[in-house]
């Protein structure tokens, strides 16, 4: 159920900054969407919404949700080659898996992530505040598919055809 942008005013406030009716859109929008977005498509939603907005906006907007500590950016494997998407760290932490064959993101909640920062935080004695993880790998229906299948050993280590490309 989306969140209404009266509830997410809080954080914004929070954290100090100055609300706006485009921020509280652009949050509003990050926050309940059922996708990782990437700035280009936050800024069509965005503009269905507001026909004022510009990218400028947008790019700045992202810009001073990330630094205050708001909004994640993410690469999700560099599967759409230098593409950043944004997420709300409102959620609760979880891992973003990532098909390496046709690019869908699932999110992976559960006890082994806190694990993981627990057992970090003890062996190295290390205050863990941001954890993000990224898995790559093959979703059920790609592994049905010939792209799997006919995967070089290569992407064994992590990276598929497309992405290799992508980074070349």
């Amino acid at each position: 159920m989306p969140v209404p942008a009266s509830s997410l005013r809080e954080p914004l406030r929070q954290h100090g900054i100055r609300l706006t009716r485009q921020r509280e859109l652009l949050f509003e929008i990050i926050h309940n969407s059922h996708r990782h977005l990437n700035a280009d498509q936050l800024y069509e939603l965005a503009k269905k919404r507001d026909p004022k907005i510009n990218r400028v906006t947008v790019y700045r907007t992202l810009k001073l949700l990330k630094e205050e500590g708001l909004v994640d950016e993410l690469d999700l494997m560099h599967y759409e080659s230098d593409h950043h998407y944004y997420e709300t760290r409102l959620k609760r932490e979880h891992a973003h898996l990532v098909c390496l064959g046709c690019g869908s993101v699932m999110e992976y909640f559960g006890n082994p992530l806190q694990q993981i920062k627990q057992q970090i935080e003890t062996q190295f004695g290390f205050k863990v505040e941001v954890a993000r993880t990224e898995v790559g790998g093959y979703c059920a229906d790609c592994q049905q598919g010939d792209l799997y299948k006919d995967a070089a050993p290569e992407d064994a280590r992590g990276l598929g055809d497309k992405q290799q490309a992508n980074r070349a």
